[in-house]
């Protein structure tokens, strides 16, 4: 696990992150959507509510866990990609902002921390 870089470390997280949801009940409704310099890592619906998820994987040990990546101007990035997706898409359903925090150690285990509402 050591030699994998960042970005791959960053896709499997997610991809981890998406099989997680689905088993919670989650329908996965985009994956990495764009709009201009705003991108949402996963969007995801449970009953009645849009979920945008952040996802921040981490190697175990590292300089930065994923919650200190999550800071004053990733929320505003993340709430004006999302304000974005809601115009566009004209949805009626309610949004909510979740964090999905994952480690890996040096055998490629993941641990996953879930955080709702982190706004």
């Amino acid at each position: 696990m050591n030699d994998i870089s960042t970005i791959e470390i960053g896709s499997r997280g997610e991809d981890y992150a998406m099989e997680w949801l689905r088993a919670q009940g989650f329908y996965i409704v985009e994956r990495n959507w764009r709009i201009g310099h705003y991108e949402i890592d996963i969007i995801a619906q449970r009953f009645d509510t849009l979920h945008f998820v952040e996802v921040k994987t981490r190697k175990l040990g590292g300089w930065q866990s994923p919650y200190d990546s999550i800071n004053d101007r990733k929320i505003a990035a993340l709430r004006k990609g999302a304000m974005a997706y809601r115009t566009i898409h004209r949805t009626p359903l309610n949004i909510q902002f979740d964090l999905i925090a994952i480690v890996v150690d040096d055998h490629g285990h993941f641990s996953l921390e879930y955080t709702e509402r982190i706004m």
